[in-house]
């Protein structure tokens, strides 16, 4: 028998699959379904199982697979709720399992969620579904099985937790017709399938209408249906009463038993899975309150607890293995890095079937790959649909530009990481840094004494995070020349000239002796740590420098801080020199002229941007976990080089973006000693 009735679209939850972040695209993986059976709320007053039929001729896929919206907690009714997409044609069924990746939106308020992702935090998302269909079944005369045969997901949410299967009846949106096929029931003789709303004709008085169709309206408020719609329903679906004489007394009382068990072990099992107290479960059974009627007190319960806090039954997801496109993306990518650099990318046994194809060659296998027909298409259609289609070419030259930059960003020699501490920043406002002073002296505390309170000094600096940035095209015509080097080598200056450019900005606030809070120079004769007449780098010269480090004092003018350096740091032109002068194999014959072994501890450091403000100038540095000398600063989650690739849209290819969010600033001077040479 078929009968219609009208849906809410309804939710189930999954998992993300954190392992499957993927930072510079910004996608991550989510199992959205494992057809899972779970107990739902029946509309005739009692409950059933639902089971989500994952063979793909029962999953409309293609809202889906054109970008759907990936939200917050199911809120459809603003813009702001959009936290990303699913990305397009990454909707599908494998192995029981509907799987998607979804794209998480760049917008500064939705970060924190996509930081809380990628940390593992969020990991419960929810899909919104219609059922068009449902099979219905009783096996093995238990509980109804309803299984959806005909279904479209439509929409996937990021939600706190899961767990209520009742709550996937009380979402907000229109409702739509769902056949229901009982395959127990029997048309009545002579009546035709409804495969329509109908109303059933009225039954004899003694008569049981096996073909009545109901037509139902599900609730769109919090509270679910009234009780006189729950009797309504009942009415209409259950079979009239037999005559007294008919009666059986045995399986009247076996029935009655079998209620009793479904009724305590229902109550007992929603508790449980709304992790309510064993004791109002008892208390329920105990006074004989029906399941309807516990569903409600249960429900409110949780609400007591949570405001309106959905949750689902979960998902599992799989922590192995790993999806053979994504696979198959890799393997090219790899290929084309072992193409640019031998010596850095070594060729994986994956990646030997692509190492001889061309980039026109591996557009063209993308497409056919993406179920493109690609026979008969000129080298530009290839050029240009790989370019603006959704094959992996794109996401493959974003991995190789992404993988060169960081190569040469990561080798290009910083020496200022050796002596200055790094920070995040948040954001981009001014950061405050204070510099503590000295720790007040302890005094003696006599017998039935007082303890005095102390104070500690402190001077502040400021500085903020900048955004340095660069846009350059690469348009198909790089790919129908071959140019893998617009690829690869473009990114990898890019990486150098980060790399540069954070070492330009630490180094000069060495050369250009800025002003600190208090008004003076970095390198004052105010602040102790600037040499009153210049010195050639020599074992006195250093000595004199050791001397005002460690006499220098706290905010009280009184306390010796004892600061020992750790870094000579020289310019290219004394980089021999100092060299020679920390060797720790050099004895000399004159005892006068031997290095001291405190002075060898030195680690000499050489900066060629030295240079150019002096070439006599020397300096000693203190270690940071001393005390604070400069400090610099990435974005958080922007940390060194970032590279992102698009379509492009001025431009006929894809466009590469590459940023730096950096600052820096001198903290303290008196972890800092320079002398002007001679």
């Amino acid at each position: 028998m078929d009968t219609m009735i009208e849906l809410p679209a309804l939710r189930r939850s999954a998992e993300l699959a954190p392992n499957s972040v993927d930072n510079d695209a910004r996608t991550v993986e989510v199992i959205w379904s494992a057809g899972a059976r779970v107990r739902r709320a029946s509309f005739f007053g009692e409950p059933y199982d639902e089971e989500l039929s994952l063979d793909p001729a029962h999953v409309r896929l293609e809202r889906l697979n054109a970008g759907a919206p990936f939200l917050k907690v199911h809120e459809i009714d603003t813009l702001d709720a959009v936290i990303g997409s699913v990305v397009p044609g990454s909707a599908r069924i494998e192995n029981g399992r509907g799987i998607a990746q979804v794209r998480i939106s760049g917008r500064a308020d939705v970060e924190p969620i996509w930081r809380d992702i990628q940390a593992g935090h969020i990991r419960a998302v929810s899909i919104g579904y219609q059922v068009h269909r449902f099979d219905i079944s009783k096996p093995d005369g238990g509980r109804e099985l309803w299984r959806a045969v005909d279904w479209t997901p439509f929409e996937i949410s990021a939600v706190p937790v899961g767990a209520d299967p009742a709550a996937g009846f009380r979402a907000k949106g229109e409702h739509h017709d769902c056949v229901l096929h009982r395959r127990d029931a029997q048309t009545s003789e002579g009546a035709p399938p409804m495969t329509e709303k109908t109303t059933p004709a009225a039954p004899a008085d003694d008569t049981t209408d096996t073909a009545a169709t109901e037509e139902i309206t599900m609730p769109d408020d919090k509270t679910g249906a009234t009780e006189a719609q729950t009797r309504a329903a009942e009415t209409r679906s259950q079979p009239k009463a037999p005559k007294p004489e008919a009666l059986d007394t045995e399986a009247i009382a076996t029935r009655a038993r079998e209620g009793e068990r479904d009724r305590v072990s229902t109550i007992y099992d929603l508790a449980g899975r709304l992790n309510l107290e064993r004791g109002f479960a008892e208390d329920l059974v105990k006074r004989g309150v029906t399941v309807d009627e516990s569903r409600r007190l249960i429900l409110d319960q949780v609400a007591a607890r949570s405001d309106e806090t959905r949750t689902f039954p979960h998902v599992s997801i799989p922590l192995g293995g790993r999806d053979e496109r994504v696979t198959r993306r890799d393997a090219v990518a790899n290929a084309l890095l072992h193409r640019y650099s031998p010596t850095l990318f070594q060729l994986d046994d994956s990646a030997r079937q692509y190492r001889g194809m061309s980039l026109l060659e591996l557009a063209r296998e993308s497409l056919t790959n993406a179920g493109v027909n690609t026979r008969g298409l000129s080298r530009d259609e290839v050029a240009t649909r790989s370019l603006h289609s959704t094959s992996d070419f794109p996401e493959i030259l974003s991995a190789v530009t992404n993988k060169t930059l960081r190569q040469a960003y990561e080798t290009y020699p910083r020496t200022f990481m050796l002596f200055c501490r790094q920070v995040l920043a948040t954001d981009f406002k001014a950061m405050n840094r204070v510099q503590l002073g000295e720790a007040p002296q302890l005094l003696e505390v006599g017998e039935s004494g007082e303890f005095k309170r102390g104070t500690l000094g402190e001077s502040k600096e400021s500085y903020k995070v900048k955004t340095y940035g660069r846009v350059v095209a690469i348009t198909r015509q790089t790919l129908i020349n071959d140019d893998l080097d617009a690829f690869t080598r473009i990114p990898a200056m890019y990486g150098n000239s980060i790399a540069q450019l954070e070492s330009d900005v630490v180094w000069g606030i060495i050369t250009a002796n800025p002003a600190m809070a208090d008004g003076n120079a970095l390198f004052h004769t105010t602040h102790k740590n600037l040499a009153g007449t210049g010195t050639a780098l020599a074992v006195d010269a250093v000595g004199a420098a050791r001397a005002a480090m460690a006499l220098q004092t706290g905010f009280d003018k009184k306390t010796v801080l004892n600061i020992r350096p750790a870094f000579l740091i020289v310019p290219a032109s004394l980089e021999l020199k100092a060299e020679q002068l920390v060797a720790q194999n050099l004895v000399p014959a004159d005892s006068s002229k031997v290095v001291p072994q405190s002075i060898r501890t030195l680690a000499p450091i050489s900066e060629p941007r030295l240079d150019a403000a002096s070439e006599t100038a020397w300096y000693l540095a203190a270690s940071p976990n001393q005390i604070d000398t400069i400090e610099y600063a990435y974005l958080e989650g922007q940390q060194g080089a970032y590279i992102e690739t698009r379509n492009g849209f001025d431009v006929d290819g894809v466009e590469i973006k590459c940023r730096l969010d950096f600052g820096a600033k001198a903290i303290d001077w008196r972890g800092l000693y320079k002398n002007p040479g001679a």
